[in-house]
C-alpha cells in the first residue's frame, strides 16, 4: 500500500511540473508499468511453483499409500504387474505428464515411460541426482517453472518438482513430476498484459491480481487437498475403496461386532470371467470401461452401510455389513452374480460384452474374527469358486488353506527347479508313415521332484502359467531341446511347444530363438516350433507378424492340437504352416466313428493341397496306424511307436549302441 501511494504522488508532482518533457513522463510511467509487470511475473512465478510443490506433494503422498510394494520399487525392484497399473494411472493426474523416481541416494530407479522395465541408462542424468540428493538432505521439496514458446503468441509453461516420499515416517525415495501448468499461468498471462495496458492503475491491477491469484490458490489448495484425499482412499478408475480403506472398513466393522455382540460383516470377493479375454479382443479402454459398468452395478445393489472396493484387476470386493446369518449373504451373492451376468453395451465393443462373475465369501464369527483372516478366507472361497467353473460362488471351506499351502509349496518348489536346472526333458519319436524310418522327437519337459517324484505335466505346466514361471520354463525347454538335437544325427529333427505367453512380446521370443539355435549351432531346419490354435484368436496381427519373423530364421511352424478348437482356414490362408498335428482325439477316434475318418482325410487332403504335411498323435494300435497311412499322413506319434523317454535311451541312441556292440 505504502508502495502505490508513493508512486501516485510521484506521478501527480511530476504531471504538475510543466516544463518537464513528455518523454519524461512517459519513462516515469514505463517504469511504473515494469515495475507491476516484475511484481505480477514473480508472483505468478511463485505461485506456480508452490501450486507444483502441493500437487507433487499429494503425488507423493499418495505413491506412498496407494501404490502396493512401492518401498521396493524405492530398492530397484520392478513394479509387480498391480503396481504397474497403479503408477501409470498417475501421468494425466494434475497435470502429470512425466515422472521419475530416485533411491535415497540419488539413483534413478523408474521411469514413467517404462514401468515395467529397469530404465537405460540414458535417462539418468547428474543434475536429476544432485537436486534428489539435495531433497534427501534437506528433507523439503522445491519446483522450478520453465516457460517456452510453442506457437506465435502460445507459450506452454511447466513445472519440475522434487519431493521426498515418505512412509511411515520414513523417507523411502524421491519423486521427480513434471506438470503442465500452462492452463494456469495462460490466465495470470491475461491478466498481466491487461496490468500492463493500462498504465494509470497498473498499481491497483497489482493488488486486484494478487487476491485473484490468493483466492484462486485457496481454492486449488482445497481442491488438491480433496482430491489427494479421495486419492489415498478410492480406486482412481472405478471410484471404489482401495484395499487399505476396505481393510480399514473392515476392521472397525469387527472391533463393533465385538463390542456390540450382534451380526458381524461378511466378505464377499468377486472375480470376473474372462475379463483378460476382453482386454485382449477390444482393448483396455473398453476393459477399463466394463470395470467402471461392474462397479455401478455393485453399487446399485448395496445399502449405505455397505463397501465396496476394487482390491486389484477385475478383482472387487464387497463389505456387507450387519450379516445377521449365511440366508441374507446368498440372497445378496445370487443378486450380484445375475446381475453382473447381463450384456454390457459399451461405446468402444462393436457388440455387447457378455461375461460372467465368480464369488467367495466369508462370515465373521464363523470363517474368522480379524479383517485379514475374513478376506483372506473369502480369496480362498474364491479360487475354490473358480475351479468349480465359472458364474459360480462357493462359502469358505478351512481345506482350502491346506491345499492353497500346497500350491503355494509346488510354486515355490518350481521355481527353484528352474533356477537350479532342476527339470528334465523327454522325447517321443516322430516316424514317417509311408517308410517307417525315425525323422526326430518332441521335446516334452519332466520334473522330478526330490520329495513328490515325477511331477505330471498337466500338474506342473498349468501351475507355472498361473504363476507368471511359463515363459522362463518354455526359455529353457527351448535351449535345452536344441543343445540336445545338435548332438543327433542330420536330418533328426525337434519339435518344441510355444506357449501364448512366450508370444506376449513378439521380439522377445524372436531373439530367444536366435539365441538357442547360435548357442547349441543347431542348423534352424532341425528346429519346428508347435503352437496353438487359440494363440491366433487374439492380437491375430501381431502373432502373425512373430510367426513370420520365426520362419525368416529357417525355423518351421507346426500347428498343434488342429481340428479340436476355433479351427479356422483364414488361419491356414494367411501364415503358410509347415505343418498341421491332428489331436489324438480323432486318432482315438478312428475306425469306431465313420465320421471320424472323413474328418481325418479331409485335413490330411486340405493341408497336402497347401503343401503342409501332417503328423497325426496319439497312436496306439495298429488299426489307426494302418487308416493313418491309407488317409495319407505324413507323420505319426503315439504310445504304438515309442513313449517319451530320456536323451540316453533315444531309440537311435540305442541303435548306434547297439551297432557298436556288434562290431566288438
Amino acid at each position: 500500500m505504502l508502495s502505490r501511494h508513493w508512486l501516485n504522488l510521484t506521478w501527480l508532482r511530476l504531471a504538475r511540473v510543466r516544463w518537464l518533457p513528455m518523454a519524461t513522463m512517459l519513462g516515469v510511467a514505463a517504469v511504473a508499468v515494469a515495475a507491476v509487470a516484475l511484481s505480477v511475473q514473480r508472483l505468478s512465478t511463485q505461485h506456480l511453483q508452490a501450486e507444483a510443490c502441493r500437487a507433487a506433494q499429494g503425488l507423493a503422498r499418495h505413491l506412498a499409500s496407494s501404490v502396493q510394494e512401492v518401498d521396493l520399487v524405492f530398492r530397484g525392484a520392478v513394479p509387480i504387474p498391480v503396481a504397474q497399473e497403479q503408477l501409470l494411472a498417475l501421468r494425466g493426474l494434475d497435470g502429470v505428464s512425466h515422472f521419475r523416481l530416485f533411491d535415497p541416494g540419488g539413483t534413478l530407479v523408474l521411469v514413467s515411460d517404462s514401468v515395467g522395465t529397469k530404465p537405460p541408462a540414458a535417462d539418468a542424468d547428474a543434475a536429476a541426482s544432485a537436486q534428489a540428493r539435495d531433497v534427501v538432505r534437506s528433507g523439503l521439496g522445491h519446483a522450478e517453472v520453465r516457460t517456452d514458446e510453442r506457437a506465435k503468441d502460445t507459450l506452454t509453461t511447466t513445472s519440475r518438482a522434487y519431493m521426498p516420499v515418505l512412509q511411515s515416517g520414513r523417507l523411502i525415495g524421491v519423486m521427480e513430476v513434471d506438470m503442465d501448468q500452462s492452463a494456469l499461468a495462460q490466465g495470470v498471462a491475461r491478466s498481466f498484459r491487461l496490468a500492463s495496458a493500462v498504465a494509470g492503475s497498473a498499481m491497483a491491477l497489482c493488488v486486484l491480481l494478487a487476491a485473484v491469484l490468493m483466492r484462486h490458490r485457496a481454492r486449488l489448495e482445497r481442491r488438491a487437498r480433496e482430491r489427494a484425499d479421495f486419492l489415498a482412499g478410492h480406486d482412481m478408475l472405478t471410484g471404489s475403496l482401495n484395499h487399505t480403506h476396505f481393510n480399514n472398513a473392515l476392521v472397525q466393522a469387527c472391533q463393533r461386532s465385538a463390542h456390540a455382540g450382534t451380526g458381524g460383516p461378511a466378505v464377499i470377493c468377486i472375480d470376473l470371467d474372462g475379463f483378460a479375454l476382453v482386454n485382449e479382443r477390444h482393448g483396455h479402454r473398453v476393459g477399463d470401461d466394463l470395470l467402471c459398468h461392474t462397479a455401478e452395478r455393485l453399487r446399485s445393489l448395496l445399502r449405505d452401510s455397505d463397501h465396496l472396493a476394487r482390491l486389484a484387476g477385475d478383482r472387487f470386493a464387497i463389505l456387507q455389513s450387519g450379516a445377521s446369518d449365511s440366508a441374507a449373504v446368498s440372497a445378496l451373492v445370487q443378486r450380484v452374480l445375475r446381475h453382473l451376468a447381463q450384456p454390457h453395451d459399451l461405446p468402444g465393443a462393436d457388440q455387447a460384452v457378455r461375461l460372467s462373475a465368480s464369488a467367495g465369501v466369508a462370515l465373521y464369527g464363523a470363517d474368522g474374527e480379524d479383517a485379514d483372516t475374513l478376506l483372506h478366507n473369502a480369496e480362498l472361497a474364491l479360487l475354490r469358486a473358480k475351479s468349480n467353473g465359472r458364474g459360480a460362488w462357493s462359502a469358505y471351506d478351512p481345506t482350502l488353506d491346506r491345499r492353497l499351502q500346497e500350491r503355494r509349496s509346488l510354486a515355490h518348489d518350481l521355481r527353484l527347479a528352474l533356477a537350479q536346472d532342476g527339470l528334465s526333458l523327454h522325447f517321443q519319436p516322430l516316424y514317417s508313415s509311408r517308410t517307417g524310418e525315425l525323422t526326430g522327437y518332441e521335446a516334452l519337459a519332466r520334473w522330478p521332484h526330490p520329495t513328490l517324484g515325477l511331477v505330471p505335466p498337466s500338474d506342473f505346466i498349468p501351475l507355472a502359467e498361473e504363476t507368471g514361471q511359463i515363459e522362463a520354463l518354455g526359455r529353457w525347454v527351448l535351449r535345452a531341446a536344441c543343445a540336445e538335437a545338435a548332438r543327433w544325427p542330420e536330418p533328426l529333427t525337434v519339435a518344441v511347444n510355444l506357449s501364448p505367453a512366450q508370444f506376449r512380446r513378439g521380439e522377445t521370443i524372436v531373439s530367444e530363438v536366435a539365441e538357442a539355435l547360435s548357442q547349441s549351432r543347431l542348423a534352424p531346419a532341425r528346429l519346428e516350433l508347435e503352437i496353438t490354435e487359440s494363440l491366433l484368436m487374439s492380437h491375430t496381427e501381431q502373432v502373425l507378424a512373430t510367426l513370420h519373423s520365426l520362419r525368416g530364421l529357417g525355423t518351421r511352424i507346426a500347428m498343434d492340437d488342429f481340428g479340436t478348437g476355433y479351427s479356422s482356414l483364414a488361419y491356414l490362408w494367411r501364415f503358410p504352416f509347415d505343418k498341421l498335428k491332428i489331436d489324438r482325439a480323432f486318432t482315438q477316434g478312428l475306425g469306431s466313428d465313420t465320421k471320424v475318418d472323413v474328418i481325418v482325410r479331409s485335413i490330411i487332403m486340405l493341408a497336402h493341397s497347401l503343401s503342409m504335411r501332417v503328423n497325426a498323435e496319439g497312436v496306439e494300435t495298429e488299426a489307426q496306424q494302418a487308416a493313418l497311412k491309407l488317409h495319407g499322413c505324413d507323420e505319426l506319434q503315439g504310445y504304438l511307436l515309442g513313449r517319451p523317454v530320456p536323451a540316453e535311451r533315444l531309440p537311435h541312441v540305442e541303435a548306434e549302441t547297439a551297432a557298436m556292440l556288434l562290431t566288438i
